[in-house]
């Protein structure tokens, strides 16, 4: 924990109980099953956050499917997006004329998803997709679709299931929304 803070004292409230986050797994499952019949795709989960999130998303598919890794960054070690796009860990899967669904945590302002996306398209995929536990509309300045989510959220510092605050509590079985006071003890730091 950062400076002592503890896991109990650090959330405002809860936003999504795990059992609302088990529905929206289940959901999203029976969907991408549907859409995704016959395809094989290749799903792509987005380190770190999204490890989580996509063991039990793929766990509602019955589908065949191929998993890979990408880790693309543009927030560093900050809180806000630097504008700039870092690949840290590439694809190890070939996509051309393939079916790609990339799985992330949240899509916030766009700008990673969309990077993801044409950087896929760019290498001949049939079709690259998105599937996000949760997309926050109100941060957007990219224009993305975000084809499957679980739900939308508002424009609040949620943590838990696999979103962190400076690398930290992802292990949360819940999301909850970090209280303002942890988020500028840092910022003003």
């Amino acid at each position: 924990m950062a400076d002592g803070d503890n896991i109990n004292d650090i959330i405002d409230h809860k936003l999504f109980t795990e059992e609302d986050i088990h529905n929206m797994c289940v959901r999203l499952g029976k969907e991408l099953t549907k859409d995704y019949a016959c395809k094989k795709p290749i799903v792509v989960g987005a380190l770190k956050g999204a490890v989580y999130f996509l063991t039990d998303l793929t766990r509602q598919m019955d589908v065949a499917h191929q998993l890979d890794f990408i880790d693309v960054s543009s927030y560093g070690d900050g809180f806000e997006s630097s504008g700039k796009i870092k690949v840290i860990t590439d694809l190890s899967a070939d996509v051309k004329d393939r079916d790609v669904l990339i799985v992330e945590d949240i899509v916030d302002t766009g700008l990673t998803m969309k990077y993801m996306k044409d950087m896929i398209h760019e290498r001949g995929a049939n079709s690259v997709k998105c599937c996000a536990l949760l997309n926050k509309e109100a941060r957007r300045s990219k224009d993305v679709t975000v084809d499957y989510y679980g739900s939308k959220v508002g424009d609040e510092f949620v943590v838990g299931y696999g979103l962190d605050f400076l690398n930290m509590y992802r292990n949360l079985q819940y999301i909850g929304v970090l209280k303002s006071e942890v988020i500028q003890k840092y910022v003003n730091k």
